[in-house]
């Protein structure tokens, strides 16, 4: 590549949250909490606001959601990792524009990672569903056992797993207020979509000030 060719962005690391943000994924996750509730004779609950479900770690959704202790919520985590491992993953989608913002960000000397909640083996599964995995250079997520589910420690392990050190400038793109909580509380930027499952709202109130209608309107905040 020429330096003709470079793509100067002011960040050294470029981290995306998954879900409702490189993902349309709400159709698995509805999908597979909805047969983990039934599996367990629970009541499914009105599953219409993705919002509510596509983000938070699942320990959250179970316990906040459906009213389930922490032994419970946990059980039911594992239900839904069997249900979704088999099913519910398959039903992701890459959102258009996406493939098209990565090309562009491979022109770059930044480091490129997914931060996401979801459980590491599975967000690695779903980069490679949806056909991003040869655009990033970490895959970062939770562990099995529950810990490293809040973002903050998520990008704080990605900053890790990157070879950045703590002074290295980094953003996370990402959909929700857990996105923007995380990234603010890590001490890096953020830039929420308005295109995925979250609410600008709730967003701007955690501290979110730059949003990006598509895609490649995410571009601007990573250049200029």
């Amino acid at each position: 590549m020429s330096l003709a060719d470079k793509l100067n962005i002011k960040y050294d690391g470029v981290l995306f949250d998954l879900d409702g943000t490189l993902s349309e994924s709400a159709s698995g996750i509805r999908y597979s909490l909805e047969e983990t509730l039934k599996r367990l004779g629970c009541i499914v609950p009105d599953l219409s606001d993705y919002s509510v479900y596509v983000g938070p770690p699942l320990l959250t959704t179970f316990t906040n959601l459906c009213s389930m202790t922490q032994k419970q919520a946990e059980d039911a985590t594992e239900v839904y990792r069997e249900i979704y491992n088999s099913e519910g993953k398959y039903k992701n989608r890459l959102y258009p524009g996406i493939e098209e913002l990565l090309k562009e960000l491979s022109k770059s000397d930044a480091k490129i990672a997914v931060a996401t909640s979801k459980y590491e083996p599975f967000a690695e599964d779903v980069v490679e569903i949806i056909g991003a995995s040869k655009y990033f250079d970490k895959i970062c997520g939770s562990n099995l056992d529950g810990s490293r589910k809040e973002k903050k420690d998520i990008i704080n392990y990605a900053r890790t797993k990157l070879g950045l050190n703590e002074n290295a400038k980094m953003v996370l793109v990402g959909d929700t207020f857990y996105d923007t909580k995380g990234a603010l509380s890590a001490g890096i930027d953020f830039i929420g979509v308005n295109y995925g499952y979250g609410d600008k709202k709730l967003m701007t109130e955690a501290g979110g000030k730059n949003f990006a209608d598509t895609p490649m309107d995410i571009l601007k905040f990573l250049t200029e």
